[in-house]
């Protein structure tokens, strides 16, 4: 072991020297230059591969060397030599390698200052020129800054001498136009002069982000003075033509008048002054923007055409003539005749627009419609007159209902029958302004109030008029009810073409409180006939709850109202009042409706009627079934001692109250409402006839029979009228029935079946069926086994097993 210590004290003193070596000189190098830290590194891999990493682990390593190497067998002892041999050589090559690296680092540290030397050099003579020229070109721009700003004077002198040569220029091209247009109108160049005109239209334009305000003003008057002589010439000439065609056509044209003989030259000159006139249509839109004042009641569109405003001058006079001033047709309660009046020149123009104006003005390349153009400038008339009116009739109700009633009728004919297109405004947006706008929601919900208060007390409310008519009453709505909803019918017809979402949304929100108001009503009135329900009015109110409801059910599937529930989702707040964040998502994924807060109400009034109809019925049920409960059935005749089974007497008045009941609630109540009735009756009567009658009676086997037989022949066939299988509304009674009529043998096995399982907790034999199973092969699926012991128990033959 003297060796190996010797030979591990060795090897970590010269791991110890490797270390201190091999961190000096890389400290050095790469304070003076990373060139070299190639070798160093190369160095310091080869010593990390033999030197360890602390005292515990070279002694580790030595350890393992040894174990390696020598073993535990101490024949191998002889290897030490060999091993000290190896080492030593390793030892003095790596002093060989530290002692080369030790001469060669001041070399190259010399060699690096002396380059940093000869750089710093060089930059201080970059610097010494960088400087001397610096200094130059500052002497030669303060030399030359007197230059500039000579140069600087010229060039805005000459910025000034361009702007006013441009100026004059333009004063230029404004001269020589207006001469060419006056020398072009001499000379009747009627199409050089549009020309000239146009090209006026086209400076204007161009100086439009000018500063040169007295020049704009200039321009626009010259050619305002231009384009009046112009447009007056062809004016004059233009309606001196339609003259020839008989415009403008106050009456329906007739057919027995024949073309005059120059008809090839009138259509000759017509579309000459048609396409001229259209052709001065850019300046007159220039003209027509500052000159044209905003009238209240008229819409924003784009400006009509030229000759259609020519064409509407006459039509204009007539109509400023009749409906203006003291004249007697200017009348505030007739407005019909002056929206009459505008149908009537649109229908009588029609033929004449499409067929002598259109073709001209498709040939000349405008992309408008002479019919719409014509009707677009006749609604003029009627917007103005309407706005001016409207405002004069707020304080007279029945005036005011007339006005919308014509405006209402005149946008409908407007656009079905003149086939006037929507993406034009019509009149109805005049009635949209605020102050007439609620004038109309305020009268609209006035008028409807009234109606229902009239409808409501009327001698024939609460009948159906069409009673007589089975195919029509399937619903057996009351007069009422369904005059009412007529009249929310009529109010959605009224609103659904307004042009804006937020009144419709508004007219919805009336009618919302319209129906709410209703039901109140309804409410109140059930509330009088509580006492009597079973009278013909209460089933009437029933009815028309039921009808409403069904009707708003529909209106909620509607287009135009899942139209309205997605502008709700938007604006529905401000109108409809807050709408929480869940119903906000129900109406945008159109889960849920616009009615259905009302419908949910209405459903409430509906199930209280309905249970209220139900406990009537089944207190007079009750009331006769006392002597059928009460039978001796444990001591009736075996159905083998009768010739044969007939109704028990005591059950005949329970039997005819109920068939009554049910014939009359079936002519008084419509189908659906019926068919929830007769449900929950049977339903009702199941659990009466089993608590009241089966478990407070004891059966002998006549008993059992007898009750069976009143079940099956008698009660269950009074529900067959309605449905198929009756017996499915009863099961209580009939597998009451099956087990008090059970063979004493299997009922006597059933007993034990049941008592077994009740003794054995649930622990049952694998091999022996459930009681369930038992019982489910005997058709028993509603009862369980506890009520099949009871029922059993009543039975006479069964009583002391």
């Amino acid at each position: 072991m003297l060796p190996a210590l010797a030979l591990s004290e060795s090897c970590q003193e010269t791991s110890n020297q490797r270390n201190d070596v091999s961190r000096n000189m890389a400290a050095a190098v790469m304070e003076l230059n990373n060139h070299h830290s190639n070798d160093l590194s190369h160095l310091k891999r080869t010593d990390s591969l033999k030197s360890p990493s602390g005292d515990g682990n070279f002694t580790d390593n030595v350890v393992e060397l040894v174990q390696k190497d020598i073993g535990s067998d101490l024949k191998s002892l002889k290897n030490v030599a060999g091993l000290l041999e190896k080492l030593t050589s390793e030892n003095k090559q790596l002093e060989e390698q530290v002692q080369t690296v030790s001469s060669s680092v001041p070399l190259r540290v010399s060699a690096a200052l002396a380059a940093a030397d000869e750089s710093r050099v060089k930059l201080d003579s970059l610097l010494e020129k960088e400087r001397l020229l610096s200094n130059t070109l500052q002497q030669h721009l303060q030399g030359s800054q007197v230059w500039t700003d000579n140069i600087g004077q010229v060039l805005g002198q000459l910025d000034t001498l361009e702007r006013h040569m441009k100026y004059l220029q333009c004063l230029a091209r404004i001269e020589e136009l207006s001469d060419s247009i006056q020398q072009h109108l001499m000379t009747n160049s009627v199409w050089e002069a549009v020309g000239a005109i146009d090209s006026m239209a086209s400076l204007d334009m161009g100086l439009r982000e000018s500063g040169c305000t007295h020049l704009q003003s200039f321009l626009r008057e010259t050619l305002r003075f231009w384009h009046k002589i112009l447009k007056d010439k062809l004016t004059s000439d233009f309606e001196e033509v339609l003259t020839q065609f008989h415009w403008p056509f106050i009456s329906p044209p007739t057919q027995s008048l024949s073309p005059p003989a120059n008809a090839q030259e009138l259509n000759s000159q017509l579309e000459l002054l048609v396409s001229q006139l259209l052709s001065l249509q850019t300046s007159d839109d220039l003209i027509s923007e500052k000159d044209a004042p905003s009238r209240p009641g008229l819409s924003q569109n784009p400006p009509l055409s030229l000759p259609i405003q020519i064409m509407l001058l006459p039509l204009s006079k007539r109509f400023r003539y009749h409906f203006t001033g003291n004249r007697q047709t200017n009348n505030l309660c007739k407005p019909e005749w002056y929206l009459t009046q505008v149908l009537m020149w649109i229908g009588n123009s029609s033929n004449f627009m499409e067929e002598k104006i259109q073709p001209i003005l498709d040939r000349a390349g405008g992309k408008v419609n002479a019919s719409v153009e014509l009707c677009r400038a006749l609604l003029t008339l009627g917007q103005e007159k309407l706005a001016h009116d409207a405002p004069r009739l707020l304080y007279d109700d029945a005036m005011f209902c007339h006005l919308v009633d014509e405006v209402l009728q005149f946008e409908k004919e407007l656009r079905t029958t003149h086939s006037y297109p929507h993406s034009y405004p019509g009149v109805l947006h005049i009635l949209l302004e605020e102050s007439v706008f609620q004038k109309w929601l305020s009268v609209e919900r006035k008028m409807a109030v009234e109606k229902v208060d009239a409808m409501l007390s009327a001698e024939g409310a609460w009948s159906s008029q069409y009673k007589d008519i089975t195919d029509m009453d399937e619903l057996k709505a009351p007069d009422c009810a369904e005059t009412f909803m007529t009249l929310l019918l009529v109010i959605t017809e009224r609103y659904r073409s307004l042009p804006c979402p937020r009144a419709q949304l508004n007219f919805l929100a009336l009618q919302k409180e319209l129906v709410d108001d209703f039901r109140i009503r309804l409410t109140q009135v059930m509330k009088e006939e509580s006492r009597q329900p079973l009278s013909s009015r209460y089933c009437a109110i029933l009815n028309a709850t039921n009808y409403i409801s069904t009707v708003l059910s529909d209106w909620g599937d509607n287009v135009f109202f899942l139209q309205l529930q997605h502008a709700a989702v938007s604006v529905g707040d401000e109108i409809l009042g807050p709408l929480g964040a869940t119903e906000t998502g129900r109406l945008a994924s159109l889960e849920g409706s616009l009615f259905e807060a009302l419908l949910a109400l209405l459903e409430r009034l509906r199930g209280d009627m309905q249970g209220r109809l139900r406990d009537a019925v089944m207190r007079d049920v009750k009331e006769k079934a006392q002597p059928y409960c009460k039978d001796r059935w444990i001591s009736l005749p075996s159905q083998c001692d009768q010739a044969t089974m007939s109704l028990s007497s005591s059950a005949c008045p329970m039997m005819l109250c109920l068939r009554d009941h049910l014939l009359q609630l079936q002519q008084l109540l419509c189908l659906p409402l019926f068919q929830m009735l007769w449900q929950g009756l049977a339903e009702r009567l199941d659990h009466f006839i089993y608590e009241d009658l089966i478990l407070y009676n004891h059966f002998n086997e006549g008993g059992a029979a007898q009750l069976q037989f009143d079940m099956n022949r008698n009660l269950f066939p009074l529900f067959g009228h309605y449905c198929k299988r009756p017996v499915n509304f009863f099961k209580h009674i009939k597998e009451a029935c099956i087990i008090l009529t059970l063979k004493v043998g299997p009922a006597l096995l059933l007993c034990d079946v049941l008592k077994q399982a009740e003794d054995e907790d649930g622990a049952l034999n694998p091999q022996q069926p459930s009681p369930e199973s038992a019982l489910n092969e005997m058709g028993i699926y509603k009862l369980a086994p506890s009520d099949v012991q009871i029922l059993l128990k009543l039975r006479s033959n069964l009583l002391h097993q």
